[in-house]
């Protein structure tokens, strides 16, 4: 879809909804966003796709738009590990919106569940980052879906340095400790 041009990628929106194909939507939708397509026409195309294919939305799609998810993406493409396991990366999107000009910050954490079953463990207060216990909306997998299953060691690390690189990056971060 990167070779498509917006006009088209819009009316094969448009048809995605119209057939209940929340796959080929959430690809529309993901490459209108990272060419910089403004939050007024990325909102309500989420609105229109989630009411046309809820169920087959693919995980890796935000349910709202986020002006940094382009730079998330690039900034986590830098890190890669060598060594398969049974470690993952995850970012979860936090809400900062009554307290901070920019209403959105992002955990960075490692685990050895799936991120979905990591992300409710924290929303249930089992071994939670309290800013993912308060303010903890969604998981962002897109950007790290590259960085699951991969070694302990090797994920202990990118943990820290993705955390640290995603706040260079002019991102607000908890978490990657």
């Amino acid at each position: 879809m990167r070779l498509a041009e917006a006009a088209e990628l819009r009316a094969r929106l448009a048809t995605a909804c119209g057939n209940c194909d929340g796959v080929t939507g959430a690809h529309c939708i993901h490459e209108l966003w990272m060419r910089g397509e403004f939050a007024a026409n990325i909102e309500p195309a989420l609105q229109q796709l989630w009411h046309g294919a809820a169920e087959s939305i693919p995980d890796w799609l935000p349910m709202r738009h986020i002006d940094w998810l382009p730079t998330a993406y690039e900034v986590s493409e830098r890190f890669a590990a060598r060594r398969r396991g049974a470690a993952n990366i995850y970012l979860v999107l936090l809400d900062y919106s009554d307290s901070r000009p920019e209403p959105y910050g992002v955990y960075v954490g490692m685990t050895r569940f799936s991120p979905s079953e990591r992300f409710d463990q924290h929303k249930a207060g089992i071994r939670a980052a309290g800013s993912v216990l308060r303010r903890g909306i969604e998981l962002l997998t897109g950007p790290v879906l590259h960085l699951q299953g991969i070694s302990r060691p090797e994920a202990t690390q990118i943990e820290e340095r993705l955390a640290a690189a995603l706040g260079d990056a002019g991102l607000f971060v908890q978490g990657g400790h």
